[in-house]
């Protein structure tokens, strides 16, 4: 039997082949679209059965190919650029592939674990999984709340497990090749390290500088919570993923640079002590992202934990850490 992740060599898929790895399972087909080659280094470290290209792969599972075959489907493969402006292309490759792979899996009761967003929020100031509190403020939140609407009108016919998580912020290993998508985990790290000091926009939305507040959650986490699915068949339903608790940007900043300077052998410093000497710096809100940027988003995990999903999830603290010291044995 066959464990099936699409997007398997970006972020979040590459980390769910790692994390079946772990549990001793490689009869994986890893599907992505490589046009990014260099997305390939991944998947280095991990075993696999086999690679298809996305178009290939859906093709292919259409007609037949996998019959009787697939164990479940983690279906990460999405274009998660919030700046994307082709509404046609990522209705496409978001919303309808998503579909077709759905349809498939209730015909041949297969369980699918999909990746929903946190964007389906907006800019709203509650963030629990209900249609009221729902929406998006640019095309790819639409995509991904167009998907879960789909999901909640099929729900009394399902014939097998779906599990929708809305990512919130996520950071961690394998996000190298996102570019300006990647977390501003990831970008503090590489600033420090080049210029001694890291950036954060000014304050909007009623924020201070740096003070706007995210659910950051490390991508251990989001594996974590991916394979208790995978171990509770019972259980479906569209659930955010978070910590449940928010954190300022300057939080992240501050646990970042920390780190670097904790692998010098160099005192920590609080914030105050960090703008004065230089190493946090503030830059001006971008004009493309006025009106479509979240300023505020703490998950509501009620409906995770009444799932039965009771493990604690890291902080800032705690997972920045644990991701610089990944980073700084990569330089």
């Amino acid at each position: 039997m066959y464990y099936i992740v699409t997007g398997a060599a970006g972020f979040i898929g590459a980390n769910l082949v790692k994390g079946l790895n772990d549990r001793g399972i490689t009869d994986i087909i890893a599907v992505d679209n490589m046009k990014k080659a260099d997305k390939f280094k991944n998947l280095v470290d991990c075993e696999i059965a086999d690679y298809l290209d996305k178009e290939d792969f859906l093709d292919l599972i259409l007609d037949g190919a996998f019959e009787g075959d697939v164990a479940a489907i983690f279906h990460e493969g999405a274009c998660s650029d919030t700046m994307e402006t082709d509404g046609r292309y990522m209705m496409e490759n978001n919303y309808r592939y998503t579909v077709s792979l759905l349809d498939y899996c209730q015909n041949e009761d297969v369980p699918l674990l999909y990746a929903s967003s946190a964007s389906v929020y907006g800019g709203g100031s509650v963030f629990s999984e209900s249609r009221e509190h729902e929406g998006p403020l640019n095309v790819y939140g639409y995509s991904k709340f167009l998907f879960d609407q789909y999901v909640r009108r099929m729900w009394q016919h399902k014939t097998s497990q779906i599990v929708g998580f809305r990512y919130f912020n996520v950071y961690g290993p394998r996000e190298q090749h996102k570019g300006r998508m990647a977390s501003v985990a990831f970008h503090f790290f590489n600033q420090y390290q080049a210029e001694g000091k890291v950036k954060l926009f000014d304050g909007c939305d009623g924020y201070a500088n740096g003070e706007q507040r995210r659910d950051f959650v490390s991508v251990e986490d989001v594996v974590k919570v991916n394979m208790w699915f995978l171990d509770h068949p019972e259980q479906s339903g569209i659930f955010n993923l978070g910590t449940g608790n928010s954190q300022t940007f300057n939080d992240v900043a501050v646990a970042a640079v920390n780190s670097c300077r904790k692998a010098k052998g160099e005192a920590p410093l609080g914030l105050k002590e960090m703008q004065a000497q230089g190493l946090v710096e503030y830059v001006a809100f971008p004009e493309a992202l006025k009106g479509k940027y979240q300023s505020f988003t703490q998950a509501d995990i009620s409906a995770l934990r009444t799932a039965g999903y009771d493990e604690p999830f890291l902080t800032v603290e705690q997972g920045v850490e644990r991701y610089v010291d990944h980073l700084r044995q990569r330089v």
